[in-house]
């Protein structure tokens, strides 16, 4: 034991993971970033074994998808693993942010930002990996999101033309998402462990807010348990959904191939990104609605500009918890068919989901 403890190797995941110093009083909130981590894997890894049978072309990409469905030995659940993986990573990871809010951990600016660069990047990555079926709401939502490009000035339509690699959404543009879907992940794991470094170069957080510096204990087995607990917990709701509910996250006019001629009648992206999409959709002006919708991830890195002592007060619960609800209508709202009620709403919810945000650095 001792000549495995001089090994580099082990002493830095022994240091870092095993007998790694935690705060006595965290609870399971702190078993998503571990179950996010967990979902990246398995991201990665069954992403890995669908490039084996994927074609990138807009002739193939759909057939080969229905091949993998019929044909391969288990594709079928090669394939729901990865496309319900992604709702599980970006639901966990969205989670992992409003813990984060909550306790106002991002008092740790490093580590924050680069969680929030990997939001960002995790967000393109899903979207990336939308189109690659090359079903209807595969082919019409890339039109419709990149088309949002030319609302850069002067230089937009340049841009559009050159992430297409054509003059519309082509066989270069699914080439070209096919090539980043594949390697962001991996920047992904890179950033993952400079935001591990962050938080254990400075101290885990707790509960009552702040860094601590008394009253630890080792992470295992006290707290490894806990994770395990969480991990089996949350593994079980994804079998679930995997084998008895594999569509439940999709949306059926992607059982569809591709049609440029035809467009569908509502037009949206996954879940995880509709809270963005009816900040976007409710805007009347092109450019102001690109800004609304960079700056409902960007807000996330203005927050350690605010107060960052947490408090847990009465006023600050209620801020909270209303910017969540309020989370959660954006995202219904953002699944709705564009009519004038909902674009009233999506309004105001749209103002609510920054002031509110801006109420909590504050408070």
């Amino acid at each position: 034991m001792y000549m495995w403890r001089k090994n580099p190797f082990i002493s830095l995941f022994m240091g870092s993971m095993y007998n790694l110093p935690s705060p006595i009083n965290i609870s399971f909130m702190w078993n998503f970033g571990s179950l996010v981590g967990f979902f990246l894997v398995v991201q990665i890894v069954s992403g890995l074994f669908l490039t084996m049978h994927y074609c990138p072309s807009i002739d193939g990409a759909f057939a080969s998808i229905v091949h993998l469905n019929h044909d391969v030995n288990y594709g079928w659940l090669l394939r729901y693993i990865h496309a319900n993986g992604a709702s599980f990573f970006l639901g966990l990871m969205y989670l992992h942010i409003c813990r984060g809010v909550y306790y106002k951990r991002y008092y740790n600016t490093y580590a924050w930002l680069v969680g929030v660069l990997m939001l960002g990047v995790s967000m393109l990555t899903g979207f990336l990996g939308y189109v690659l079926p090359w079903g209807q709401m595969s082919f019409w939502g890339a039109t419709v999101i990149t088309n949002f490009i030319t609302a850069i000035p002067i230089w937009g339509v340049d841009i559009v033309k050159w992430v297409w690699g054509s003059y519309c959404v082509d066989n270069a543009t699914l080439n070209r998402f096919y090539t980043f879907h594949f390697l962001f992940p991996f920047l992904l794991v890179v950033l993952s462990v400079g935001h591990l470094v962050f938080i254990h170069g400075t101290g885990s957080g707790n509960p009552v807010g702040g860094f601590s510096s008394s009253m630890k204990i080792p992470f295992w087995p006290y707290f490894g348990v806990k994770d395990i607990l969480g991990f089996f917990v949350v593994v079980f709701l994804f079998m679930l959904v995997v084998l008895f509910f594999p569509d439940v996250f999709g949306d059926p006019d992607n059982h569809h191939k591709a049609n440029p001629m035809v467009t569908p009648v509502n037009i949206k992206p996954e879940w995880y990104f509709l809270f963005a999409y009816a900040i976007l959709r409710c805007i009347p002006n092109k450019g102001l609605g690109v800004l609304a919708l960079v700056g409902s991830i960007v807000v996330f890195a203005l927050l350690p500009l605010g107060k960052v002592k947490f408090s847990g007060n009465l006023m600050y619960q209620v801020v909270f918890w209303s910017w969540a609800m309020n989370f959660c209508v954006l995202t219904w709202l953002g699944g709705c068919h564009v009519k004038v009620v909902f674009t009233y709403m999506a309004q105001v919810c749209g103002f609510l989901y920054f002031s509110l945000l801006f109420l909590l650095m504050v408070v």
